[in-house]
């Protein structure tokens, strides 16, 4: 082969990729380097470091913990609270108010507020407002008291033992099925009708949620905790006062407010029969002669003597259960 025919020959595949200009072959390591997952890791975490954001200051330096948030309770202003709550009730007096005042409610299917504050008035005039409320009051306490305290006894002793759950709990079943007021005719018979039909017919009302509650309370128990304390010596009555009823506290509450909202209905009905006082024998003479505004009376009394009921069941709890409070979301 001539010196021509050399210098016409294509190059082979080595000589060409040799021949290969520097800048071409530095692009192309760059393009494949760019390509590799952990060179791009490396670049973008360094871009993010450099970045403003994670270079502020509010930022944690790496390998140290954050400090925690403030996870308390954050409860409202005592008059942000209180009007919040009063603001529905006033709401609805104002449509009373407004609808018995423009004739839209007629006077005899509802009193409006200024008969019933008439009413009242006439009620305090005479005394007969104080008498009747502490006839009821009288009433009303001793048959929760009572009731109250025979269903919480029956609930601890069913809900500790299993012979006591069997030989309690189908009759409080039974007895909770059976509405109260289908045993006045019954009551009647047995006990007339003077203050120990009535104060009875109480008992039977509250002993059923105080029953109910007390037995799921003491059965949420944790059996551990039981446990614990008989390893250190407390058994029957220290074990069930120190320990039992302490813990299931929150329930007995619950049926304590029950029992009184449920005490009133009794009250209703047993002083509608053969009384001569109270709130209900006030409701009873109103439905006489149809004094709406009476009735409306009556009707308000039950409802404040309700919130008043809750008011001072929510002490309680504060008092006797300080760290519920930290309980609910605000």
């Amino acid at each position: 082969m001539t010196l021509e025919g050399v210098a016409q020959a294509p190059p082979t595949p080595t000589e060409g990729a040799a021949a290969a200009s520097p800048a071409v072959t530095s692009s192309v390591t760059a393009s494949r380097i760019a390509a590799s997952p952990a060179v791009t890791s490396s670049v973008t975490a360094s871009r993010i470091a450099a970045s403003p954001i994670a270079a502020s200051p509010a930022a944690a330096p790496p390998g140290e913990l954050e400090p925690p948030r403030y996870l308390g309770s954050r409860r409202r202003r005592p008059a942000v609270s209180t009007a919040v709550r009063v603001a529905v009730p006033l709401l609805l007096v104002a449509a009373w108010w407004y609808g018995t005042g423009s004739g839209a409610i007629p006077s005899d299917v509802l009193a409006g507020p200024g008969a019933v504050l008439g009413a009242l008035g006439e009620l305090i005039a005479t005394g007969q407002l104080g008498d009747y409320l502490l006839a009821s009051a009288r009433r009303a306490g001793l048959g929760v008291l009572a009731g109250g305290g025979i269903g919480l006894l029956l609930g601890v002793v069913a809900g500790l033992s299993a012979l006591g759950e069997e030989l309690i709990d189908p009759t409080m079943q039974m007895k909770r099925a059976v509405p109260f007021l289908a045993l006045v005719p019954l009551f009647i018979s047995w006990f007339g009708v003077e203050e120990t039909f009535k104060v009875v017919l109480i008992a039977v009302a509250a002993a059923g949620p105080m029953y109910a509650y007390s037995y799921l309370g003491v059965r949420g128990v944790d059996r551990k905790t039981v446990e614990a304390t008989r390893g250190f010596g407390l058994t029957g009555p220290r074990l069930v006062l120190g320990v039992v009823i302490p813990t299931a506290l929150p329930n007995i509450l619950m049926a304590l407010r029950i029992c009184l909202s449920v005490s009133l209905t009794g009250l209703i009905a047993a002083e509608q029969i053969g009384a001569t006082e109270g709130i209900g024998y006030l409701v009873t003479l109103a439905q006489q002669y149809y004094r709406s505004d009476y009735m409306v009376l009556c009707i308000l009394i039950y409802a404040v003597l309700g919130l008043l009921i809750d008011l001072a069941i929510r002490g309680v709890e504060r008092l006797a259960m300080p760290w519920r409070g930290h309980v609910a979301a605000r």
